[in-house]
C-alpha cells in the first residue's frame, strides 16, 4: 500500500518471510513509528544507528510493542531477516500529521510527548496488554465487512487505539524518570558513538572513550545507555559483528578472520553471537556473498 508523508498508515504482514526485499538505502520522511511484534525478528538502521528486535516464535516469543520517533528526514536500510516468518503490525504518523492532531504547537511548553516527538530517534517498548492485542488482531485480520470503501476506515480506527493506548504507557513511564539529556550531553553522546565507530579495531575500554571525550567514565557509560538504550559494551559488540558481516558478505574472508575481526578468540563463540544477532551462521552470510546486503559504511 502506497501512502505519502502527510498520510496516517496502517498495514500489517502476516506470515511474512520478509517485512521488504528492498535493502538498498532509502529517505524517509519525519514520523512517529509504531510496531506490534508477534513472532519474528527485523534488523535496520537508520541515520546509522541499528535496531534489532527479535521477540521469538512458538510458545518462547514474546509480543512487543516498539515506538520510533524520526524527528528528521532520514536515511533507512533493512538488512537480513531470520527464517521465522514475520507477524507485525506497522503505524506510521507522519509529523505533518500529528501536529495537526495534537496540541504541540506550544514551543514553552515541555510535556513528556512533545520531548519524546522532539529527539530523533527516540523510542519506548513495552510488553502489550489484551486490548492491544486484541486491536492488533484485528488489523490483521479484518472482518469480511470491513472491505472496499471501508477497509481503510477500519484499519485506522484500530490504529489509532493502539497509538493511543501506546502513547499513554510511554507517558505513564517516562514521567516518573529524570528528563530527557540536554543537547550538550546528547552532543556527547554523539562524540562517543562517533570516537566509537572510527575506532572499532582498538582495544576500547570504558577508561580510553572517557579521555578520549573528556568525560568521567561513570558520565559516558551513564549518559550513552541513557540516550541509545544500551551500554557501551554491547554497542561495540554489535558494531564489530555488523563490521565482520560486511567482510563475509562483500569480500568472503574466512570465518576465523571474521571472528577475529569481530573481537573474538574462539570461532564458536563468534558463530553463537553472529547467530543470535543475524538469525543464521555467518557460514550462511559468507555463502550468499555480494547478493545478500549486510551493512556498508559506518554504523
Amino acid at each position: 500500500m502506497q501512502y505519502t508523508s502527510h498520510e496516517f498508515f496502517v498495514g500489517s504482514l502476516n506470515n511474512a518471510p520478509n517485512c521488504t526485499t528492498d535493502f538498498s538505502e532509502q529517505e524517509i520522511f519525519p514520523k512517529l513509528m509504531l510496531m506490534i511484534f508477534f513472532q519474528g525478528m527485523q534488523h535496520f538502521e537508520i541515520d546509522g544507528v541499528s535496531f534489532h528486535l527479535d521477540v521469538g516464535s512458538g510458545e518462547a516469543r514474546k509480543p512487543l510493542v516498539f515506538m520510533l520517533n524520526i524527528a528528521r528526514y532520514s536515511k533507512l536500510r533493512f538488512f537480513s531477516q531470520s527464517d521465522v516468518p514475520l507477524r507485525k503490525v506497522m503505524i506510521s504518523a507522519p509529523h505533518s500529521w500529528l501536529r495537526n492532531q495534537l496540541d504541540l504547537q506550544d514551543e514553552a511548553q515541555e510535556t513528556t510527548l512533545r520531548s519524546f516527538l522532539t529527539q530523533h530517534l527516540a523510542s519506548y517498548s513495552f510488553a502489550p496488554g489484551q486490548h492491544i492485542l486484541q486491536l492488533a488482531e484485528k488489523i490483521m485480520n479484518p472482518p469480511s465487512v470491513a472491505a472496499g470503501p471501508l477497509a481503510t476506515l477500519y484499519l485506522r480506527v484500530q490504529g489509532l487505539d493502539i497509538m493511543w493506548q501506546a502513547c499513554l504507557a510511554m507517558m505513564a513511564e517516562k514521567e516518573k524518570q529524570p528528563p530527557v539529556l540536554s543537547s550538550a550531553n546528547r552532543q556527547d553522546c554523539e562524540r562517543i558513538r562517533e570516537f566509537i565507530m572510527a575506532n572499532l579495531d582498538r582495544d576500547l575500554t570504558i577508561d580510553l572513550i572517557a579521555q578520549k571525550v573528556a568525560i568521567s567514565a561513570s558520565t559516558v557509560q551513564r549518559r550513552f545507555k541513557k540516550h541509545y538504550g544500551t551500554t557501551l559494551y554491547n554497542f561495540i559488540k554489535q558494531q564489530r559483528l555488523e563490521a565482520a558481516c560486511v567482510a563475509l558478505s562483500r569480500d568472503s574472508i574466512p570465518i576465523s578472520q571474521a571472528a577475529h575481526l569481530a573481537g573474538y578468540n574462539n570461532t564458536s563463540t563468534f558463530t553463537s553471537a553472529f547467530r543470535k544477532l543475524y538469525g543464521f551462521s555467518p557460514q550462511k552470510m559468507r555463502a550468499l556473498g555480494k547478493g545478500d546486503p549486510c551493512r556498508s559504511g559506518s554504523g
